[in-house]
């Protein structure tokens, strides 16, 4: 099976709540009929009551069960919504009508659905940009217990005919934390592989890249990838975790073989672990548009419940795809 078939597969036997902060836009719209009409997930459309009716109409589409609609401005849950806001932010000083004001934005009337457990995930960044809804999902959600960093990965699905290897691959941190060090590095590694295992039910096998393989370069930005992977490695001794590498002896055994032959990865990793958001960003994009992947992105992990970002010129289809990976990471969270 297709890793994206079974995503979508996974994905349908939790029947989650997702919350869509960007409900009057048309792709969220869709995407959420194609997640009720696959029975993946159900879903709350958040926003202007008539402008997400109208989006239906359009479609010759009802809303009907399984997708429900919510105006913040005038939902029944808004003043205890705005209640847990203010319980959440007033040691930063916000009042009570700053709260209610906060309740009817539809992206933090969204988290706000999550955090009071009316939903189990939230996607949003089709319109509203990367730092509207992380920065929400932080400051509502908040990160998991034992979490010591909010990032992020793209899934990477590598499943056309001409593709070398064909399955699931993670990315990271390809979306958010721009310059980790060493230990943010490690954090960032162990998180990924256990998303990884969440998403795909596989054994993580992460490759920690740098431009040096076993030492062929010495800078301080190899360094730093050598000390990440001896932190993760003593936190987490069962993982299969290697590096420095390079990424052709992270993914070619035959590459591996000559430049890292003891690695444990043998040149078979699907997780990779770049260096900074620089490197991460170009890597995944290169591979979407020259290597033809479907990539899923950026997804948040180190919250305390699903939060997801969108890009802004998604599709619906990537839409759809968002929905079934919080679906999934929210049916993890409660296992």
């Amino acid at each position: 099976m297709k890793p994206l078939e079974t995503l979508l597969k996974n994905a349908a036997r939790s029947q989650k709540v997702i919350a869509m902060s960007e409900g009057t836009d048309p792709r969220i719209v869709e995407a959420a009929i194609e997640a009720r009409d696959k029975g993946i997930a159900r879903t709350i459309l958040v926003g202007d009551e008539l402008t997400v009716q109208l989006q239906f109409s359009l479609l010759k589409q009802e809303p009907g069960e399984g997708i429900e609609i919510h105006d913040p401005t005038k939902s029944p849950h808004r003043d205890e919504l705005a209640l847990l806001y203010y319980s959440l932010r007033k040691h930063k000083g916000v009042t009570l009508e700053q709260a209610l004001r906060a309740a009817s934005k539809p992206h933090v009337y969204a988290a706000l659905l999550v955090k009071a457990g009316l939903a189990d995930g939230t996607v949003g960044g089709a319109v509203a940009t990367t730092a509207e809804i992380v920065r929400t999902a932080i400051q509502v959600i908040g990160p998991k217990k034992g979490a010591k960093l909010v990032s992020s990965f793209f899934l990477m699905l590598f499943c056309e005919a001409h593709h070398a290897k064909k399955g699931a691959h993670i990315f990271a941190d390809s979306g958010l934390v721009v310059d980790p060090n060493a230990e943010e590095l490690a954090e960032i590694a162990m998180a990924s592989a256990e998303s990884f295992a969440t998403l795909t039910s596989e054994t993580p096998r992460v490759a920690m890249l740098s431009f040096s393989t076993r030492g062929s370069a010495e800078h301080v930005a190899v360094s730093k990838v050598v000390t990440a992977t001896q932190i993760a490695q003593e936190t987490q001794p069962n993982l299969l975790i290697d590096g420095e590498l390079q990424f052709d002896a992270a993914f070619v055994p035959d590459v591996a073989a000559s430049k890292a032959s003891d690695s444990p990865l043998g040149g078979d990793a699907n997780i990779f672990v770049f260096p900074n958001l620089e490197s991460g960003n170009i890597a995944y994009k290169i591979a979407q548009r020259l290597g033809g992947a479907v990539a899923i992105g950026p997804i948040l992990q180190g919250l305390d419940k699903p939060a997801n970002d969108l890009s802004r010129g998604c599709s619906a289809e990537d839409a759809l795809h968002m929905i079934a990976v919080t679906a999934a990471q929210a049916e993890f969270a409660t296992a």
